[in-house]
């Protein structure tokens, strides 16, 4: 069994809030998108990585995922975000912080979704 790329869903209540997340402050594209559908959802790739973002309440209600996303150079990544998007940085975790693990880490959320940034 070989498998090539695991591409994440998540749901929100609105759509708009993913969007900002992704492609405001992450600078991801749209690669295929259904705002006007009665499920709106959207593709969005960066650099080979794949995410689907749903507008649905029910499920957005059930799930608050978090994700990882590994980086190179963590210091340009929190550089950036931390200066157009300071509101987004979780308040447990709003610096660059070696942790235990040995991974130098922070973190963002927004109304449905953390994500960490980690290099190792």
């Amino acid at each position: 069994m070989n498998f090539s790329k695991l591409v994440p869903s998540v749901f929100y209540i609105d759509i708009s809030d993913g969007l900002k997340l992704f492609v405001d402050c992450l600078q991801f594209s749209m690669e295929h998108q259904a705002l006007v559908a009665s499920q709106p959802y959207c593709v969005l790739e960066k650099n080979g990585i794949r995410i689907m973002i749903f507008q649905d309440e029910q499920l957005a209600k059930e799930h608050y995922p978090e994700l990882r996303l590994e980086t190179d150079n963590i210091e340009e990544v929190y550089a950036t975000i931390s200066a157009s998007h300071p509101y987004l940085l979780h308040p447990n975790l709003n610096k660059v912080t070696l942790r235990p693990w040995g991974a130098r880490e922070f973190a963002i959320a927004d109304k449905q979704l953390g994500i960490r940034f980690q290099q190792w």
